[in-house]
């Protein structure tokens, strides 16, 4: 039982792992470069990864598919661990820290490395559940991220400002043209499927390499901030939402999708926002690269000790 366990573990997330790894070889071999990473995320983020998203989406049935406790549970966790540290923050003393501490700590890369792990561990039949998650915490996710970086800047976002940025989030906008295919039960064509389906596969290997060529080494540092949050986003805060799931009666690859994607480490989007926003943007830098870094080890002990304990 304990190797079985420890197998499905290490087949879950060594792959995933490998690529980041290639991503961070790579770049050290000059074949790919800080160029190479920028254009390669832009891609992913504007074109594929939405392409992935709409493909999986609009094909699947709302009404018979919808997980609604799977959202309701990851929704309350996401809101509550949000207002949480963004109240519990006014304590770092550094102003300019507190805002990338808490967008750093409960903003995950459910889209890239949470759906790669999905797909790993359950296979691509569970890609349109993790996909309906993502559709239902991408836009609030953002929106508490502006809030919280906005606050700790001592400046009050208009309502403008925040409808702009998830109008414009092409994520955003291919979740909502997705929701009303599917809703309303629109046949779209099938040369249009099969073209999303072929961007749909670029996404999440291009994302890694993307990933792990973006790690910096020289941004880890000393700092009881750094890890509090890097601790946070792929310790604590999996563990709270996968025994609340447990407790309340997900099962099966309902959990394993709540476990990966609160699992999953803190979003690279996370940096551009607080640059732009203001903000500590070398500590934001430092919690991408540890989390993504110290979450293919954690990942894999969580698989572990879920399916060791039967609720995988």
């Amino acid at each position: 039982m304990i190797f079985q366990s420890f197998l499905f573990a290490v087949e879950v997330t060594l792959p995933i792992s490998i690529i980041i790894i290639l991503g961070v070889v790579l770049k050290r071999l000059a074949w790919i470069n800080d160029e190479f990473a920028n254009v390669g995320s832009r891609l992913v983020f504007n074109l594929t990864l939405p392409a992935l998203l709409f493909v999986n989406i609009a094909s699947t049935d709302l009404n018979s598919h919808f997980p609604s406790l799977l959202i309701l549970i990851a929704g309350s966790v996401m809101v509550l661990s949000f207002i949480a540290l963004h109240w519990s923050a006014k304590y770092i003393p550094t102003q300019a820290a507190r805002g990338a501490f808490v967008q750093g700590t409960c903003r995950g890369n459910m889209a890239i490395v949470g759906l790669a792990l999905a797909a790993n561990a359950f296979g691509n039949d569970v890609l349109p559940l993790a996909s309906m998650y993502l559709a239902a915490l991408v836009v609030p996710v953002n929106i508490f991220s502006i809030l919280t970086l906005y606050y700790h800047q001592a400046e009050t976002p208009s309502f403008k400002t925040i409808a702009k940025s998830v109008i414009t989030n092409p994520l955003a906008i291919a979740i909502f043209a997705a929701l009303l295919i599917a809703f309303f039960a629109i046949k779209v064509p099938k040369v249009l499927l099969d073209t999303g389906h072929y961007l749909a596969r670029m996404t999440l290997p291009l994302a890694l390499l993307c990933v792990g060529a973006s790690i910096r080494w020289h941004e880890f540092h000393a700092s009881r901030l750094l890890y509090a949050a890097i601790a946070g986003k792929i310790v604590i805060l999996p563990v709270i939402a996968t025994v609340l799931g447990y407790y309340c009666g997900l099962r099966a690859e309902e959990l394993g999708v709540l476990y990966v994607m609160t699992a999953a480490p803190t979003a690279a989007a996370a940096y551009p926002m607080v640059r732009a926003i203001g903000g500590d943007y070398h500590l934001t830098a430092a919690i991408i690269a540890g989390s993504t870094l110290f979450s293919m080890f954690s990942s894999a002990l969580g698989l572990f000790l879920l399916r060791f304990m039967g609720w995988l």
